[in-house]
């Protein structure tokens, strides 16, 4: 049954209002003055509010102020006679569903209550769902203080069609990010193209992106239309975008412009209708001041920009992933309800993660699969990232910005070598199994002089 608080000082109008109340299947709530009303209200937490302007002891305008600080969704009803209309105007103003003049038309009164119950019901359920997505969107991404701000940039973002760059470290969720943006968004039913600039060579990524006609070039025997095209409608992500060739830069900034893009081998121009989204783990600014990335084009993609931040940087979301990362392998291998003791999550909590959570993830699948006895400790997470304990705990508990950054480079050459030699040197497999484009391959390789 649906509460209603009457908060009125003439008796008369209470005992009115309240039997017309009973007689349509409410619980009917009384107040005599201003002060009563704020007491009821916090002691029933009525679904509505019937209130009048005028009491003695206190305004309904100051009433209203207070109530709507207790709950700000409550439909809070003025009530208010004829010469009062502007007074009840501008409590409309102030956050009141509406009002009547007395004489009150109770024909009336039960279409505004019917309204507002149907709009505090919809809010309700409104909240209830971005409750559930906040929830299923932490279970993706985390649970820190750092990423419940990115939830919150996310879920304001996704229906927008702004142009998004996601930046962050290998393995730090980004195309997770970027596919929820289109999930959520008015493009969700629409076609989502992920693209990866790294993985295709530099002399056919123009023709990749924007397509070519037959015989726009040797070997070109048919018409093929490209990523954009294949987009039209939807959402067009482009990872690694930091790839994109000096001379394809120029042509991307005015497909993103003009929203029309043209086929190599032909003048004709394809309209387009795409939201654009980008993703590296390069410092775009600094790759613009160095002159590799053209400034106009940043800014053009950079309308709204999201920092995923390094799994060391938030901690408290290491132990969250752990036992989820677990909990998923236990099922993918058919294993019982596993568990990690204190140590082995004080070994994770002290580790760099120069891979992020996709290194996590592995690094627990694996011990999932190597443990028997269904705990895992310290030696079966030590004896997987390819250090002992201590070696882990001296990497991760630096006191210096300069010691941090040098235990992550320790491990990313260690990670490369490893994948050289398991690969037998060939550097395409090497990126393969460490889930890097063959340019960043070649650059770490360079970075630490590896051979």
């Amino acid at each position: 049954m649906v509460k209603v608080l009457v908060a009125d000082d003439e008796a008369i109008i209470r005992k009115d209002f309240c039997s017309f109340l009973a007689m349509n299947g409410f619980e009917a709530h009384e107040a005599s003055g201003g002060r009563s009303a704020i007491a009821e209200f916090s002691r029933v937490r009525p679904m509505l509010v019937l209130l009048d302007l005028n009491m003695p002891d206190l305004s309904g305008m100051k009433v209203l102020t207070q109530l709507k600080k207790i709950d700000p969704d409550v439909p809070i009803i003025i009530v208010t006679a004829y010469g009062d209309i502007p007074s009840a105007v501008n409590a409309i103003k102030e956050g009141a569903y509406d009002f009547l003049t007395k004489p009150v038309n109770f024909d009336k009164l039960l279409l505004i209550l019917n309204r507002a119950i149907e709009k505090a019901n919809l809010s309700k359920r409104v909240d209830e769902l971005n409750s559930a997505l906040h929830l299923s969107l932490e279970s993706i991404f985390g649970r820190s203080v750092l990423i419940k701000d990115i939830i919150d940039s996310l879920c304001r973002i996704a229906s927008t069609d702004f142009s998004v760059v996601i930046l962050g470290e290998t393995g730090t969720g980004k195309t997770y990010l970027a596919n929820s943006i289109h999930s959520l968004s008015k493009r969700a039913e629409s076609p989502y193209v992920k693209v990866s600039i790294g993985s295709i060579p530099e002399t056919l990524v123009e023709s990749e992106l924007f397509g070519f006609e037959k015989g726009a070039f040797t070997g070109a025997d048919k018409s093929k239309s490209g990523y954009f095209e294949a987009a039209d409608k939807g959402t067009l992500f482009i990872d690694d975008i930091d790839n994109i060739p000096p001379h394809i830069q120029g042509k991307l900034l005015s497909a993103l412009e003009d929203r029309k893009i043209f086929r190599l081998g032909v003048t004709t121009a394809v309209d387009l209708d795409i939201r654009f989204m980008c993703a590296t783990n390069v410092d775009l600014l600094h790759a613009v001041k160095e002159g590799k990335f053209r400034q106009d084009l940043y800014y053009r993609l950079s309308e709204f920009v999201i920092h995923l931040p390094p799994l060391r940087e938030r901690k408290a979301d290491i132990a969250f992933f752990a036992k989820k990362f677990i909990a998923d392998a236990c099922l993918e291998l058919n294993r019982p309800e596993y568990a990690i003791n204190e140590s082995a999550l004080n070994t994770l909590l002290d580790y760099p993660w120069p891979g992020n959570l996709r290194q996590l993830k592995n690094v627990i699948r694996r011990s999932v699969l190597l443990n028997a006895d269904g705990v895992i400790k310290p030696e079966d997470i030590s004896f997987l990232m390819g250090h002992k304990t201590e070696q882990a705990r001296e990497m991760g508990s630096g006191d210096s910005e300069e010691t941090s950054v040098l235990s992550i480079k320790d491990a990313e050459r260690i990670a490369i070598k490893r994948a050289l030699d398991y690969a037998d040197g060939q550097k395409l497999k090497a990126a393969a199994i460490l889930k890097i484009t063959y340019k960043t391959l070649v650059r770490k390789m360079q970075e630490y002089d590896i051979s």
